[in-house]
């Protein structure tokens, strides 16, 4: 493990869970140097109102921090605390990023290696399920003096690390330790701290090179995590190697949960066409069968075009396919898997009406083409071949919103219509805006259609029924 001049072992009191909106009210600090240990605690005046639940939980109230010094006026001598530290904490990325943001509003700048000790015990104890302050408590048999108060969850940390140091042989302790602290080798062009303010929440990030080139889009529900992968030192994927050596700018938009990171990262892969996203791009061609009475007054399948009509609205769909070859290749399998004829399906052009298919001639047909199997009969086996294909009506009358929640209470509205994602708001205000603005007929898109199938049918968000004058629940 590398040399630290001192461990620091700290816990936060906040208000809520966002430090971008939230505020400590309270820091405990266990510090470790030299092989001495030594306490320090203070209380935080928040200048906002401690939610009755955090009172509750904490038993920190408004009154006890009335009288309390403000964070600006704590910043300086904390700062000084924590410079050239481990800073060692549960749940570690909270209480950084609450420090970090509290720090640079402040103009301040918080550098330290972080090691979180939910990780640590994951990490050393895999066969186990539970990993909370709590849980470990119990399990190491800690002796805490209270709990969720900073200074006291502090000294837990303590005691957590002095008896795994006891009972996990110093090899295995100093190697879990190695790897969890282990930075990744970052690209060349991008400055060393641009990880550090990247929060392990659900969203989408990017990646740009040379002149603002779109390299990369991803999505994830554990964006920090996601995005140091790209960067390890053996680059085991080629791509990311490759995108180690481009880059030049990252950033990031966090989202309330997974379906919002996979609408928008569909949203953006289209809009900037990067380089190294070659499977979501926009499909230009995207076409359907559809299925429409002939010249017999039965249904046959003729291959129509997003381009030309709504495939969100259109009956008789079925697909989707980014070319006609795909389209007319699924086809013909579905021809020969279920006897169906080449001739009649219009795949196969015949020098004389009254002759039959190949196919009926190789026994693979059962005969549409030349009257021996009925036409209607011909039909309904087309249909049921087809009709793992079938694309979703849309079910509503008009727009829905998709509301998810994240575990930050933050709550996004994710505005459909038509199968088609018109992008995610946080209030009725900005869904009345969304919706005014929207084109007449959104681009379909097929990846967005696949996401979106699943949420609504699924039920795996609630949804809204929304209107260009307003908002109201669904039924």
């Amino acid at each position: 493990m590398a040399h630290y001049d001192k461990l620091v072992f700290i816990d936060l009191e906040t208000t809520g869970p966002n430090p971008l909106f939230d505020r400590i009210t309270e820091v405990g600090i266990v510090e470790v140097s030299d092989g001495k240990t030594s306490h320090w605690s203070t209380l935080v005046n928040p200048e906002m109102p401690i939610p009755a639940f955090i009172q509750a939980l904490t038993g920190i109230s408004n009154s006890m921090v009335e009288n309390a010094p403000t964070f600006p006026q704590i910043a300086k001598a904390l700062l000084e605390r924590l410079e050239g530290s481990l800073f060692i904490a549960h749940n570690a990325r909270f209480d950084y990023g609450f420090l970090r943001n509290a720090f640079k509003d402040l103009g301040y700048s918080l550098r330290c290696d972080v090691l979180c000790t939910v990780k640590l015990s994951r990490k050393l104890f895999p066969e186990e399920a539970k990993h909370n302050l709590d849980t470990l408590i119990a399990r190491h048999q800690l002796q805490p003096s209270g709990r969720h108060r900073a200074l006291a969850d502090a000294e837990v940390l303590w005691q957590l690390w002095s008896k795994l140091q006891e009972s996990v042989p110093a090899q295995t302790f100093t190697h879990t330790l190695n790897l969890l602290l282990q930075r990744p080798s970052m690209p060349s062009n991008l400055p060393h701290d641009c990880l550090d303010d990247i929060p392990d929440t659900p969203g989408v990030y990017l990646f740009y090179g040379e002149n603002e080139l779109p390299l990369y889009v991803g999505k994830s529900i554990h964006l920090r995590q996601r995005v140091m992968s790209h960067f390890n030192a053996d680059h085991r994927l080629y791509k990311d190697m490759r995108i180690s050596h481009q880059i030049h700018r990252l950033e990031w938009r966090e989202t309330a949960g997974e379906i919002g990171a996979l609408l928008l990262e569909a949203q953006l892969i289209k809009e900037l066409q990067p380089i190294h996203n070659r499977v979501l791009r926009r499909q230009r061609e995207l076409c359907a069968w559809q299925l429409r009475p002939g010249a017999n007054g039965h249904l046959q399948p003729v291959l129509t075009y997003a381009s030309e009509q709504d495939f969100g609205g259109a009956p008789g769909l079925y697909g989707l396919f980014s070319s006609r070859r795909k389209a007319e290749d699924m086809l013909r399998g579905l021809a020969e898997t279920h006897q169906l004829c080449l001739a009649t399906l219009g795949l196969e052009n015949r020098i004389k009406a009254d002759k039959p298919c190949f196919a009926y001639q190789l026994h693979r047909c059962l005969g549409a083409c030349i009257g021996q199997e009925p036409a209607h009969l011909h039909q309904a086996r087309l249909e049921a071949a087809l009709h793992k294909l079938k694309i979703r009506t849309w079910p509503y009358g008009g727009a829905i919103g998709l509301i998810e929640e994240g575990s930050d209470r933050r709550k996004d509205i994710h505005v459909v219509h038509n199968w088609c994602y018109l992008g995610t708001v946080r209030t009725k205000r900005e869904v009345n805006a969304l919706l005014k603005k929207a084109p007449n007929r959104p681009a379909f898109d097929a990846d967005t259609y696949k996401i979106l199938v699943k949420a609504v049918e699924k039920q795996i968000l609630q949804t809204i029924e929304l209107s260009n004058t307003g908002v109201s629940l669904a039924a």
